[in-house]
């Protein structure tokens, strides 16, 4: 894993070297080993941050100039067919080193950015610059598990791996803030895709390849992209786990791939849980994972994570994690903040990053399971109102009257008061209230979000498996992304690469052959898996609660945070900056305090837009 950043000035100078460096260097968390920064031709220029894992001697070093001189190649990530890759170019190559990247070199050279791109499973982030063509090349996977920013006026096109790195070019770090993408940041607690905070930044989509031509013209093209529905081809359970079992372990050893210690993440979960039994069937002698835990009932997920190391013969490093610990990196997590995100289970994955870069290089995870397996209650509780959402709306209001007095909303929710499934579904994502939002932010009254944000825009459902393909397709884009973003934030900035087997694309498109069903529906979540996991491990503490990677933050803010958030969300030049009503956050901070509302979820919101703001003149 690394850190790439690049400048096509297809119609100005380049940025000054010294200057290109500065801001390369942000992003040295990213990748200490080795730093390589070369100036293309009078209108390109690349740099890379080296976190040294295949192949770990100078002949990996980026940049890369492809074997025939044409190509020059910055890149983040882990292409994990690499090898496949090697025989397809041809036996007659003979490669200096073993690196994937020099994979990637060779096989552009002889087949071209997008054949190659289209072939790679893995996680990357790539930028290339065709000498002969003048253009260059930008891509992002298929699954948008490597971030790729970038900044265009029209002059030059500049990007990197981290957003604060793009605004702090020059010629567009006094850019304003688009009033629409902060409302979806402030709605949405992250900048999904194709979004940037300021005018003229943005982001690759998962799966997107753009090509920029010496005019300025750009070409956008998505290579892959998740489907709203597949036809089941897989309905019996015995089936599904097989596939769901061979593809899984297939997935976790082929990211064993490494030249450096590795282990994993283990939650008490179900998903983290499978990968680390995959892992350890796959790894010589011991095997290394890692918790966290917290001093909170609701949160702490230590004892069931200890029982499964014990049932797996895995070497257990766990780290409890209180308030006094939370106080203690707080400066440390805020400086991970590279761009505003708002989800505040960062703290402690920032923390069990730090814990694994103790003991190991590479760390294997299980996000995406929730997303592909149906994990979250929202599905079926957007779901269930199925039947009703198309009556008319006085008539809903009454049946969901009804069920709230006599079945507690057992049958029918809120959700069925919404106009399509979509716009019920988008809800549950947003934690902040619009009457506080356009109290805080009063200029934002009246304005929308952006047009092409279209996330949860699907049509109303009829039938339950088109509404769970919209919904697993729109929790794909949206609760995905912020989740991949946080680890990528917490882990980079503690010099950790973070693997993720359950979004190999070979294992997405393995699973979604697969009856929901098998998987999903009232009081089921994730069946399959946890069928799989007790089959594995028929001791496993299983049970059927969604506690999250969380902390008890609430708490922790009113008692021992309390001085640490003060200082941001009062801070009076930045709220000015950013239009927030400082009587509004007061107001908003001491019922907080005083226990009249619980309100972390908006107040970290603007926390870390705050912290943002506050550091990335730094």
């Amino acid at each position: 894993m690394c850190g790439i950043l690049g400048e096509f000035a297809f119609g100005g100078r380049l940025t000054e070297e010294a200057e290109f460096r500065r801001i390369l260097q942000r992003s040295v968390r990213r990748g200490p080993d080795y730093q390589g920064v070369q100036v293309v031709d009078s209108c390109c220029q690349v740099g890379h941050n080296r976190l040294a894992i295949l192949d770990l001697s100078p002949n990996a070093h980026q940049p890369m100039q492809s074997p025939s001189g044409r190509y020059w190649l910055v890149y983040n990530g882990e292409v994990y067919n690499h090898l496949e890759l090697r025989e397809w170019v041809g036996k007659d190559i003979v490669f200096h080193g073993n690196s994937d990247t020099e994979t990637l070199a060779v096989a552009i050279d002889r087949f071209g950015v997008q054949e190659v791109v289209e072939r790679c499973d893995g996680m990357f982030a790539l930028g290339v610059y065709d000498r002969q063509d003048r253009c260059l090349w930008l891509a992002r996977d298929f699954a948008g598990i490597k971030p790729l920013f970038y900044a265009m006026d029209g002059g030059r096109i500049v990007f990197a791996s981290q957003y604060d790195q793009v605004v702090a070019f020059p010629t567009f770090h006094t850019n304003a803030v688009d009033p629409q993408v902060l409302r979806l940041y402030l709605e949405q607690h992250f900048l999904p895709a194709p979004f940037g905070l300021h005018q003229g930044t943005g982001q690759l989509m998962p799966g997107e390849l753009m090509r920029i031509e010496a005019d300025g013209q750009i070409h956008r093209h998505r290579f892959w992209e998740f489907p709203e529905f597949v036809e089941p081809t897989i309905r019996e359970r015995e089936e599904a786990l097989e596939i769901v079992s061979a593809e899984l372990e297939a997935a976790t050893r082929a990211e064993l791939m490494a030249d450096v210690p590795l282990g994993a993440f283990l939650s008490g979960g179900i998903d983290s849980p499978l990968v680390c039994y995959f892992a350890r069937k796959h790894t010589k002698g011991k095997f290394k994972a890692f918790s966290i835990g917290s001093d909170s009932k609701v949160h702490d997920e230590s004892e069931d994570a200890t029982a499964y190391a014990r049932l797996m013969d895995i070497e257990h490093h766990l780290e409890k994690m209180d308030a006094s610990a939370a106080v203690a990196i707080m400066d440390r997590v805020a400086e991970a903040l590279r761009e505003p995100m708002a989800d505040f289970s960062i703290v402690p994955t920032w923390l069990v990053s730090r814990l694994a870069r103790s003991e190991v290089k590479v760390a294997l995870s299980g996000d995406g399971g929730d997303e592909l397996f149906f994990g979250y209650e929202r599905f079926w509780s957007v779901g269930k109102n199925i039947r009703f959402q198309g009556l008319p709306y006085a008539l809903k209001y009454g049946l969901y009257g009804i069920d709230r007095v006599f079945g507690k909303n057992k049958h029918i929710n809120s959700a069925v008061l919404f106009s399509t499934q979509g716009v019920a579904h988008q809800g549950l994502h947003s934690r902040f209230d619009k009457h506080w939002l356009e109290q805080l932010f009063p200029d934002l009254r009246g304005v929308s979000l952006p047009e092409s944000y279209c996330t949860y825009a699907y049509p109303r459902a009829k039938d339950m498996h088109e509404l769970v393909g919209y919904m697993r397709k729109a929790e794909f884009y949206g609760m995905m992304q912020k989740t991949l973003r946080k680890v990528d934030l917490a882990s980079m900035d503690n010099s950790l690469e973070v693997r993720v087997p359950f979004l190999k694309k070979s294992f997405i498109e393995a699973s979604l052959k697969i009856d929901p069903w098998l998987s999903f529906g009232p009081d089921k979540k994730k069946e399959l898996l946890k069928q799989l996991l007790k089959s594995k491990l028929p001791a496993a503490p299983i049970d059927n609660r969604k506690r999250g990677f969380s902390v008890p933050l609430g708490q922790w803010m009113r008692q021992q945070l309390r001085e640490h958030f003060e200082e941001v969300l009062l801070n009076a030049h930045a709220q000015a900056k950013l239009g927030i009503q400082r009587t509004a956050v007061e107001t908003m901070w001491c019922d907080h305090l005083r226990g009249v509302r619980d309100y972390k979820w908006p107040l970290f919101t603007l926390y870390a837009l705050l912290q943002w703001d506050i550091r990335r003149d730094h």
